[in-house]
């Protein structure tokens, strides 16, 4: 029984880790599509769509994915029309939450994102409530076993990035958000591979929680994530060490 408990754990790892992996090309294969129905196919003529298309390869999206996606948006066969959207609000404990959205019907997904902040807890506030507390910066990671912090700042600086911070398993190099191509092929020409490359908002500070609230505030994120019209769930929540939701 024991064997049989091990084996199912794993494949429920598995299928978790599947989902995930599901909903984010999911995800990038709406920003594509969004961005080549604003823009255009060529991404040398779209900069939305060529920073869609780096962050599609970096989550290891295929080629075919990726032409798919922006024939979907060019050849007809897609009739949707996406929005951007930034919602704002706050998590159990006070900490700070940003979130970016596509959806083609704005009522629909601010529902949603109302009702999930009200059911886990937070609290949905107003434009420009929490967006002083972020920066938009080019976010490219690469795994820490790979390199030295050193090495890499050397790889990168010319590139135009601004800064390095370690964050767990990751280095994290940080630029101005015209920088993340440069960056990205700056750390291909190391011989590195990018864990992820995309725009993104950091937090300019941070707002420690205790474990319980932690708990609470990643319910609320997580919910956020699986919600299939928003893009990216960002966070100032400082989690104890060792923290474990």
């Amino acid at each position: 029984m024991a064997g049989h408990s091990h084996w199912a754990n794993i494949a429920h790892k598995k299928a978790a880790i599947d989902r995930k992996r599901g909903r984010l090309f999911s995800k990038i294969a709406r920003r594509m599509i969004a961005a080549a129905k604003q823009g255009g196919p060529d991404p040398a003529a779209n900069l939305k769509l060529a920073n869609a298309i780096t962050a599609a390869r970096a989550a290891n999206m295929s080629n075919d994915q990726i032409k798919r996606a922006i024939k979907r948006a060019t050849g007809g066969q897609d009739s949707g029309d996406f929005e951007e959207l930034v919602y704002e609000g706050y998590a159990p404990g006070g900490a700070a939450v940003l979130i970016t959205a596509l959806t083609d019907n704005r009522n629909r997904t601010g529902g949603e994102v109302r009702s999930i902040f009200t059911k886990r807890g937070g609290n949905l506030g107003s434009t420009g409530s929490v967006a002083w507390q972020f920066s938009h910066l080019a976010v490219v990671r690469v795994a820490s076993d790979s390199t030295t912090e050193d090495d890499l700042m050397m790889a990168v600086l010319e590139a135009g990035a601004d800064d390095i911070e370690e964050e767990g398993e990751f280095f994290e190099i940080r630029g101005g958000p015209d920088a993340l191509h440069s960056i990205q092929k700056a750390v291909e020409a190391a011989g590195l591979t990018p864990a992820s490359a995309d725009l993104g908002y950091v937090p300019t500070e941070s707002v420690p929680v205790d474990a319980e609230t932690g708990k609470k505030v990643a319910g609320l994120l997580d919910a956020l994530e699986e919600n299939e019209d928003i893009q990216n769930v960002y966070s100032n929540a400082e989690f104890p060490e060792g923290f474990e939701a």
